[in-house]
């Protein structure tokens, strides 16, 4: 049988990103940097150490008493008269004192406009703990954190200084909560401070923008856009979830003789009604501004991505295996994080045999428990998307959503086993199987026992249609692989009736397109 041509139409919103894992960090140090971090080291460690511990000591009592006894939970209000002066110049003045002495050189573009006329500051890109330096430069604005960190030692009294709009992830109503606190400030009429957020909500590595969460945009108020630039030789700042640790992070940056960052203040981004009612479309409008006066490309990466990687690491599949951006693919597919972390573990239990976490034709047949055929290639080449002869789990969970599980209906479970049940007593024998397989996949000597093995769960020799069914929900592929062996037979049909027409030898089949008609009716 002549094998078909594919030209198999892709979707554009599902391809990859243009960055693909914008989560690691990979410090590029030659060995004279090395020896030259090491050396400075020796020196500019201890002394910064000893004098940012004297300002420590100096700004922890003030911070003490500017917050004493004022609530930082509850039905708070904002500071004012001496607490505020505290807080907000002299409490400023000393942590931009304590950036100097790591050696940070601070260069400001742009203006910071009132409260009233951008209660938000939106930052990014976010890449380590040392962004922190944006919130003094902006005036000591609020910012949203963790409750827990109100309990740090020293730094957990600084924190409160800043009148956070708190976070609690025992609390199961907290991001409603968070989201009503801060529509409440930002509607406030400038009586608060403007509320400084990372809207990425995760660090990357700067090189690209990530999706924005919506929980700044939801108050349909002007955001001022903020930019986060480290002009630096070497990048001895940059914390994501690959990549050198805090406290050799921390020691990098101490050893150098400075660090310089910049920070630009975009014009105000004033919502249009449509974004007002649309908050995912205000914030991908203030994303795509500040990714164009970045530079960087933006994708759909998101944290749910980072606790993925983390997933596929305890997998041990390469971490960056679990990368699907999963905000675009779980909204286009409707799957939730369930959906996709049980997709994993199975995509695991086939790829964990092979290098680099992507799935071969001989792992895929593995699996399937049957041999390298026409219908398995034609069905590995609708996983493939990029035709790279492999599958990665982006694939691979697009390929299951998208092309095998439409497939997977109950007419086509039925049809299935009315065609292994030759003689019609609702039972599948493991002659009639093997028969049926054998000719489907055109394999004469095909040993089929093991997978017949796992149909028959009871173990009484014969599949009984529950069982048939519930093997066929468990395991899509082979629903996709069916209706692929029907659709070859009827391209054969055809090849033999019309042997002259060429044009056949093009044909696109029906069910390559199935994959975009499907994504499309689930696209927003």
């Amino acid at each position: 049988m002549q094998q078909r041509v594919f030209v198999l139409p892709r979707q554009q919103s599902l391809l990859l990103p243009a960055v693909l894992n914008p989560f690691v960090h990979d410090a590029k140090f030659s060995k004279a940097d090395k020896i030259k971090c090491l050396l400075l080291g020796l020196i500019l460690v201890p002394v910064r150490c000893l004098l940012l511990l004297i300002i420590v000591m100096v700004m922890w009592p003030i911070a003490a008493i500017a917050t004493f006894l004022h609530p930082v939970k509850g039905d708070t209000e904002p500071m004012a008269g001496w607490r505020r002066f505290l807080c907000q110049s002299v409490m400023r003045r000393l942590g931009l004192v304590f950036f100097f002495l790591m050696g940070f050189r601070v260069s400001v573009k742009g203006q910071r406009v009132t409260g009233e006329m951008a209660p938000i500051l939106a930052v990014a890109p976010h890449s380590g703990y040392f962004d922190a330096i944006v919130c003094l430069v902006a005036g000591l604005p609020s910012t949203v954190s963790r409750m827990e960190n109100l309990a740090a030692p020293v730094f957990g009294r600084f924190l409160r200084c800043l009148q956070p709009v708190l976070v609690s992830r025992l609390d199961p109503d907290s991001r409603k909560n968070t989201i009503l606190e801060i529509e409440r400030r930002a509607t406030s009429g400038g009586r608060w401070p403007q509320v400084l957020i990372f809207p990425e909500g995760t660090c990357t590595n700067r090189s690209c923008l990530i999706t924005f969460k919506q929980g700044a945009f939801i108050p349909g108020v002007p955001v001022q856009p903020v930019l986060l630039r480290y002009p630096n030789r070497l990048d001895t700042v940059t914390w994501t979830w690959q990549g050198p640790k805090a406290k050799t992070l921390l020691f990098q940056t101490l050893s150098q003789l400075f660090t310089n960052v910049e920070i630009e203040f975009l014009p105000p981004h004033i919502p249009t009604e449509e974004e007002k009612a649309t908050p995912g479309l205000f914030a991908n409008a203030v994303r795509d501004v500040m990714a164009k006066a970045l530079c960087v490309p933006v994708t759909d990466h998101t944290y749910e991505d980072c606790r993925l990687m983390i997933s596929a690491g305890e997998l041990t599949l390469p971490m960056e295996t679990g990368l699907v951006e999963f905000t675009k693919i779980s909204r286009k597919l409707n799957l939730k994080w369930d959906n996709v972390q049980k997709e994993l573990q199975n995509f695991a239990s086939i790829a964990n045999s092979c290098k680099g976490g992507h799935i071969g034709i001989e792992e895929f047949a593995r699996f399937l428990k049957i041999p390298i055929s026409t219908p398995l290639q034609e069905l590995f080449s609708l996983f493939d998307r990029n035709g790279d002869g492999t599958i990665d789990f982006r694939e691979y969970v697009i390929g299951v959503t998208v092309l095998c599980m439409p497939s997977n209906t109950e007419e086509t479970i039925k049809m299935a086993f009315q065609l292994f049940d030759t003689d019609d007593d609702q039972r599948i024998t493991e002659e009639e199987f093997s028969s049926v397989m054998r000719s489907s996949l055109g394999v004469a000597d095909l040993d089929v026992s093991n997978l017949f093995s796992e149909i028959d769960t009871d173990s009484s020799g014969c599949i009984s249609y529950a069982e048939f069914q519930a093997f066929a929900n468990a395991r899509p592929e082979y629903g996709k692989l069916f209706t692929t062996y029907l659709e070859l037979q009827r391209f054969q049909a055809l090849q033999e009736a019309e042997p002259n027409d060429t044009a056949f030898n093009n044909r696109i089949s029906p069910d390559t397109t199935q994959e975009d008609s499907a994504s499309d009716k689930k696209d927003d």
